[in-house]
C-alpha cells in the first residue's frame, strides 16, 4: 500500500481496501510513577470508555518504580494488568514494556495524570483503520508552553519539521494510537526517557508511514510534573539530532558542509584580493568536503539498511 501523510487535522480519506486495517483488539497502556493522585481516576475513566467498545480490550499499568503508594492502589484494580520496574527505569522504558507485553496489533499509549481526553480513544480506534499512527496535537491554553520553553520548543519543532518535511502540529504528545508491529522495527533505538515519543514520530516520518494527527484539548495535570524545562530542552536538541543523523543523514549534514564550503568561497575570495593563501581557507575546504563525503555515504547507508 502506497503511503501517504495527510497535513494536520485533514480528513483521512481510503479506498476499502483498507478495511483489511481493522483492529482486531486494542492493548492500553498507561505508565505511571508517582500519580498516586491521578491514577485511580484514569483508570475510571478508561475502563468507562472501552466498556462498550466493539473489540477485545486491554489495560496495561506499568508501575515505574512509584514510591508514593501508587503500586499498592494498582494491585486492587482487576480490569488492568499491572507491570512494575522494580526502580525508576523511565517513561519511554515503561511504554516499552508496555509494547513487548501487549497482546494486541493495536496499541494506544495514555499519561496517567489525567491531561488527556481519554473519551476520545474510540474515536482514534476508528482512524486506525487508515493510518499507522494516530497522534493527538494538543490545543487549547492548556497546551501552552511557559514562556522559558516556548522559544525552544518552536525552533526544535520547525527543525524536526525541515528534517521530516511534514507538517507535526505536535512532535511529543502522550496520546497516541499504534500498530505494534510498525513501533517495534524501532524499539532497539527508542529512548527509555521523555523523548520516546518525539523519536517515535520522527522514526515513522522519515520512514514514510501514514501519520495523522487530530485536534484534542488537553487539561491541566493532576500532581506534580516531573519535566525539567533547562534539561529536557537540551536533551530535546540532542535527541532530534541523533535521530535526524540516523533518519534523515542529508538533511542534518549537508547544510553544515554548505556553510563551511560558502566560508571558505568567502576566505579564498579575501586570500586572492590579499594574494595570500591562508591555512583557515583550505581548513574549511577540507571541512566542508569530508561533511559532505560524510553525508552521501551515511545517506547511502541509510537507504541500503531501510
Amino acid at each position: 500500500m502506497a503511503h501517504w501523510t495527510p497535513g494536520p487535522f485533514e480528513t483521512l480519506e481510503y479506498d476499502r481496501a483498507d478495511s483489511a486495517r481493522r483492529p482486531t483488539g486494542l492493548t492500553v497502556i498507561v505508565p505511571c510513577f508517582n500519580e498516586r493522585q491521578a491514577i485511580e481516576s484514569t483508570l475510571d475513566l478508561l475502563a468507562d470508555t472501552l466498556r462498550d467498545a466493539e473489540l477485545p480490550w486491554e489495560i496495561i499499568v506499568v508501575d515505574d518504580g512509584s514510591t508514593d503508594g501508587s503500586g499498592e492502589l494498582l494491585r486492587n484494580r482487576l480490569e488492568i494488568r499491572l507491570l512494575r520496574h522494580r526502580v525508576n527505569r523511565g517513561y519511554g522504558a515503561s511504554l516499552k514494556s508496555g509494547i513487548r507485553h501487549a497482546r494486541h496489533e493495536l496499541v494506544a499509549i495514555v499519561d496517567a495524570d489525567g491531561t488527556y481526553p481519554i473519551n476520545r480513544l474510540p474515536e482514534f480506534i476508528t482512524l486506525a483503520e487508515h493510518a499507522d499512527m494516530i497522534v493527538g496535537a494538543r490545543v487549547g491554553s492548556a497546551a501552552k508552553h511557559p514562556t522559558l520553553r516556548r522559544l525552544p520548543k518552536w525552533v526544535l519543532n520547525h527543525f524536526a519539521q525541515w528534517m521530516t518535511r511534514q507538517p507535526i502540529p505536535d512532535l511529543n504528545s502522550g496520546m497516541r494510537v499504534f500498530r505494534k508491529s510498525v513501533v517495534e522495527r524501532f524499539l532497539n533505538i527508542l529512548p527509555d526517557g521523555f523523548s520516546f515519543t518525539t523519536t517515535i514520530t520522527l522514526a515513522m516520518l522519515t520512514n514514510n508511514y501514514v501519520v495523522h494527527y487530530e485536534p484534542i484539548a488537553y487539561h491541566p495535570r493532576v500532581g506534580r510534573s516531573k519535566i525539567r524545562p533547562i534539561r529536557d530542552t537540551l536533551r530535546f536538541v540532542q535527541l532530534i539530532l541523533r535521530t535526524g543523523m540516523y533518519f534523515a543523514p542529508l538533511r542534518v549534514f549537508l547544510p553544515v558542509a554548505t556553510v563551511f564550503f560558502l566560508g571558505f568561497l568567502v576566505t579564498l575570495s579575501l586570500d586572492v584580493y590579499h594574494g595570500n593563501l591562508n591555512e583557515r581557507t583550505l581548513l574549511l575546504l577540507v571541512a566542508a568536503t569530508q561533511l559532505g563525503m560524510f553525508a552521501l555515504l551515511a545517506d547511502m547507508i541509510d537507504k541500503r539498511s531501510g
